[in-house]
């Protein structure tokens, strides 16, 4: 029997919208939107707290846990592999890295190889583990069934409710470390729920993105609203936007690709390189304003100067 893929290829005229109305196109949409506000929300800590390491970290951590629940499970042993693999790994991560210093990021380099390379191992042990691994690393965004979007739902709504219940804590913390201790608050709490937030986020995206597309959804998008804007108010929306303009497009390129001109592309990975692109696109800004805001200033001193000249 056809998928919804093949049913679609005879069609070569079909709409933006139209596309989107596609019950595949419609699921991995609404995987993206998920994503992207768990992103905006999550990504606030893990950037003010600068633990894009830490979280790329946990990516990798994930993976071997990935392997292992569908060893055991199959499909449906994804998420609890995952999930399991992830709050360990976020546990011991914020042990490593509450000792600060080079030691820290050292044994978290390690330990990231070390977990990411047992799960090719375990992977390599299946048959047809090439494929296997590919949708592992890669993801499979369009072919994200129901079940799989309520769990991605679940679990992102767990990470953004720990943030949520944490966030005046985790920004005390990030501005003022030495303040947040001596008020009183439990700094390993606070860290532990950060990094649990994030293992969630992770749980939730490495299913549809896969293992290394997730790494840029924990960091890009936070770093493109920091570019745009300096008020805080303006970051997580910024922050939501940013990954869903990406996924929407790099979705709608993947189909028009693969529909008109046949040519198989990962939307994840296209969604990824849009997010570059955008963040590429911040930064050319950021750059600007900089120079308009450095020329402004220059041209204000010389007239201050005339004035100051003309009154003598």
């Amino acid at each position: 029997m056809p998928t919804e893929r093949q049913q679609v290829s005879t069609q070569m005229d079909v709409s933006f919208f139209e596309a989107f109305q596609l019950p595949f196109m419609m699921r991995a949409f609404l995987t993206v939107a998920v994503l992207a506000v768990a992103a905006g929300v999550v990504g606030l800590g893990i950037s003010f707290r600068e633990m894009e390491f830490v979280s790329d970290g946990l990516v990798h951590a994930v993976f071997p846990g990935l392997v292992i629940g569908a060893m055991i499970g199959g499909t449906a042993g994804l998420l609890p592999g995952a999930l399991g693999a992830a709050l360990v790994a976020a546990l011991v991560f914020t042990l490593l890295d509450r000792r600060g210093g080079a030691g820290s990021d050292a044994a978290i380099a390690v330990g990231l190889t070390g977990l990411f390379s047992l799960g090719i191992v375990l992977v390599s042990k299946q048959q047809g583990f090439v494929a296997q691994l590919q949708d592992l690393l890669f993801g499979h965004l369009l072919t994200v069934t129901e079940d799989q979007l309520w769990q991605i739902l679940v679990v992102a709504i767990l990470a953004i409710a720990v943030m949520l219940l944490t966030g005046r804590a985790q920004l005390f913390r990030a501005f003022d470390p030495v303040g947040f201790e001596a008020a009183g608050f439990k700094i390993l709490r606070t860290d532990l729920a950060l990094a649990a937030a994030t293992a969630l986020l992770v749980v939730a995206g490495v299913q549809a993105l896969g293992v290394l597309m997730v790494v840029a959804l924990l960091t890009v998008p936070m770093a493109v609203a920091r570019l745009v804007t300096k008020k805080i108010a303006w970051l997580v929306p910024i922050a939501v936007l940013v990954p869903l303009v990406a996924g929407t497009f790099g979705l709608w390129l993947s189909f028009v690709w693969s529909v008109e001109y046949e040519v198989s592309v990962s939307p994840g990975a296209l969604v990824v390189l849009l997010l570059v692109a955008l963040y590429l696109v911040a930064v050319v800004f950021r750059l600007l304003v900089v120079r308009r805001g450095r020329v402004g200033s220059v041209h204000l001193d010389k007239l201050d100067e005339q004035e100051t000249a003309g009154l003598a």
